[in-house]
């Protein structure tokens, strides 16, 4: 059963006006709308990138979105800052409207878009409970039925008649989020609201969600920078960029085109790269990830990853450490490699490399968190920006072969001066 569409929506925005013009832009608009012509002011506009100034003041912050939800589905919302996450949940929740294009929905939404939306901060924890369970459309009736529930939930119950001018931000997100989860509506929409509370409400909050899923059949819309939150709730995922959807789909695939997206470079060298990384202690000439085996990265190749760098030090050790994390942002392998033990570091080049056994780790898209050591206790410098990716091998039914990993691979390291 269909429980969300969205047609070709789009939102326009102005820069420095409430909406999208002044009286005049709505007239013209009209004039042109009364003889059968397009809006004259679609034929403008930019698309919302932050890293360029531009040139319009008409910014286009979503641009021609086509999705659609049935009944029971967890969709995560993903991309980076600035690419119209927060604003196609504001358009889905109808706290604005689309510029172009139509949402069609099947039910009661309920809508968790920012911290303490719909509270009034003289009013105690328990008013606001019946305030805000009204403004998302529950009767009296039915939050006392639940307010136990929720001001269980919330965990606050100490502070459930203070007013929530007193609270924290955690504990405002606490009653908040239980407000709106108990409420028994067929789509629940939630904006990166998890990242105010502690790690026990991150967790209590993400059951919650797959409990509303999976068990009750609703459906949740759900939007973090979180990607192990979005690939242990949702089934499906949206990738937004510069307000274009990118892909949409398996998460799976789509959190690993967001790591391909990212800024993480998978080679790299000082001499043709603009991008200079360097500071007193360290500086990094080149990066490159290559297959011990074959052509190609692939789950059985093998890898073999060198590191270029300028030692500024002398009279100390160095160490150079990484930790390997897939899409996911989960940390799946680390290892480390002294580059000097008697404090006879020298101003000069080195190359260090790690090689990575086959069938270690299977498709995806990698990355590391590289960081250089003085004496074992002060970072000298680190880095998040190199990765890789890994392909994986068919079989002959056309599926793709998991890597049966190994628990304690053997990485083969070397260190040579240049």
């Amino acid at each position: 059963m269909l429980a969300l569409k969205a047609e070709n929506i789009s939102k326009q925005y102005r820069l420095g006006q409430v909406g999208t013009g002044t009286l005049s832009h709505d007239l013209n608009r009209f004039w042109h709308k009364v003889r059968g012509k397009e809006d004259p002011y679609l034929k403008i506009g930019e698309a919302n990138d932050r890293a360029s100034k531009g040139e319009s003041e008409y910014v286009w912050s979503l641009r021609d979105i086509n999705f659609e939800l049935t009944q029971g589905d967890a969709i995560g919302i993903i991309g980076r800052n600035g690419a119209g996450k927060s604003t196609l949940l504001k358009l889905l929740s109808k706290v604005t409207k689309p510029t172009t294009g139509k949402i069609y929905t099947q039910g009661r939404i309920a809508s968790l878009l920012e911290v303490g939306t719909g509270f009034h901060p003289e009013m105690t924890g328990r008013e606001n409970v019946y305030l805000n369970g009204a403004i998302l459309g529950m009767t009296r009736k039915e939050i006392t039925r639940k307010f136990d529930e929720i001001v269980d939930f919330s965990g606050v119950e100490r502070y459930i008649d203070t007013p929530v001018k007193r609270y924290s931000s955690g504990m405002y997100v606490r009653l908040a989020f239980a407000v709106a989860a108990h409420l028994e509506s067929e789509i629940l929409i939630v904006d990166e609201v998890l990242a105010v509370g502690d790690a026990e409400f991150q967790k209590k909050c993400l059951g919650k969600m797959g409990s509303v899923t999976k068990g009750e059949g609703r459906t949740v819309l759900f939007v973090s920078h979180n990607i192990t939150a979005i690939k242990e709730l949702c089934n499906t995922a949206l990738l937004l960029d510069k307000g274009k959807l990118i892909s949409q789909g398996d998460v799976n695939k789509c959190i690993i085109e967001y790591q391909k997206n990212s800024d993480t470079k998978l080679f790299y060298n000082y001499l043709e790269d603009p991008t200079v990384l360097e500071n007193e202690n360290i500086m990094v000439k080149s990066y490159k990830a290559e297959p011990i085996n074959g052509d190609i990265i692939t789950t059985k190749s093998g890898i073999r990853i060198t590191v270029g760098f300028t030692s500024k030090m002398e009279g100390v050790d160095i160490d150079l450490s990484f930790f390997l994390k897939n899409s996911h942002d989960l940390t799946i392998m680390s290892t480390g490699l002294m580059i000097s033990q008697n404090k006879d570091i020298e101003k000069r080049d080195y190359t260090a490399s790690f090689e990575i056994p086959p069938y270690t780790i299977n498709e995806d898209s990698y990355y590391f968190d590289f960081f250089w050591g003085i004496n074992r206790t002060d970072v000298a410098f680190r880095t998040e920006l190199f990765g890789f990716e890994v392909h994986g091998i068919q079989n002959e039914f056309g599926e793709i072969v998991k890597s049966p990993g190994i628990l304690f691979p053997k990485i083969v390291h070397s260190i040579e001066k240049l």
